[in-house]
């Protein structure tokens, strides 16, 4: 059976942030998008009047132009998010909590979901070319969730990523802090201290990655996947949906390749994978070239999240 999703991350509690490297303070406010403008008025065109009776050759009305389409919804605002959530108290905690999909729907089950972050920050802004490479040998989708600081550092590679339809973009933040309105940490991590904080931090990736795909991001994940209940409210206003895990592969990127093939192999149809992309000497990389030759000769298939959770 696979390790739990607990006891793998109480395992990998003192080494997980090789994968992720902490933030040594917290992140400065992340400007919020500027409100999508509303439509503009569309104008009718001027009426035509009769021709007179005795002509019978009038000319017809002048066809009126249809209706621009709605534009849609601005985003709440830092101050609306603060204002709205100003004396919420978390109720919950943790990896899986109110609001946290951590298994597809049973439509999608019996395919696995492969999700990889890139966390960016000092120690976690490498690419694992050859992890990638592997799931297009194969022809297996992924979505992947990427922080703001590591599409600053690899530029290109985002580009090719976010061109290759086999592959989903999801959003990991824009610190890479875990979610919280009171301030808690993860891995010695500091977590966001308050709702503005955490508008920020899912806010300022939201629009990067948005502005670079053409559309917004349908997923997110926070550094360390920590998140209270009222954190996942906000991301729910935000548009995003928050996607946890059932099966965590690699352990922060720290275990070696035969227990990343073992994981992978055990995950359970229907499950949603945790891993990382942005530690290329690590174990993630071969383990998975180890395990899927069999997952799919033994006919598993896999999907990227927004296929699972139409």
């Amino acid at each position: 059976m696979s390790l739990s999703r607990r006891t793998l991350l109480v395992a990998a509690a003192g080494t997980t942030l090789a994968a992720c490297a902490p933030t040594t303070s917290p992140a400065p406010p992340v400007p919020t998008a500027a409100p999508v403008p509303t439509a503009e008025p569309v104008a009718t065109a001027e009426p035509v009047a009769p021709a007179p009776s005795p002509t019978p050759t009038a000319a017809p009305a002048a066809e009126v132009p249809a209706p621009a389409p709605a534009a849609p919804a601005a985003l709440p605002t830092r101050a609306f998010v603060t204002a709205r959530y100003a004396d919420a108290v978390p109720g919950a905690w943790g990896l899986d909590v109110p609001g946290v999909l951590t298994t597809l729907p049973r439509a999608a089950a019996p395919a696995v979901a492969l999700t990889f972050d890139a966390c960016g920050g000092p120690g976690g802004s490498g690419y694992d070319a050859a992890l990638v490479d592997t799931l297009r040998t194969h022809g297996v989708p992924a979505t992947l969730f990427l922080n703001a600081r590591w599409i600053d550092a690899n530029p290109a590679t985002f580009e090719s990523l976010a061109a290759d339809p086999l592959f989903e973009i999801a959003n990991h933040g824009t610190a890479h802090r875990p979610l919280s309105v009171t301030g808690r940490s993860a891995y010695g991590i500091a977590g966001t201290r308050d709702p503005g904080e955490v508008h920020d931090e899912i806010a300022g990736n939201l629009a990067k990655l948005t502005g670079l795909l053409g559309r917004p991001p349908a997923f997110f994940r926070s550094g360390t996947a920590h998140y209270d209940d009222v954190a996942t409210r906000i991301a729910a206003d935000l548009g995003q949906r928050i996607a946890g895990f059932s099966t965590n592969a690699d352990g922060g990127a720290t275990l070696p390749a035969a227990q990343v093939r073992r994981e992978l192999l055990d995950a359970d149809p229907g499950a949603v994978v945790i891993a990382h992309m942005n530690h290329p000497n690590g174990g993630t990389a071969p383990g998975l070239a180890a395990a899927l030759p069999t997952l799919l000769a033994a006919g598993r298939t896999f999907t990227r999240l927004s296929d699972a959770f139409r």
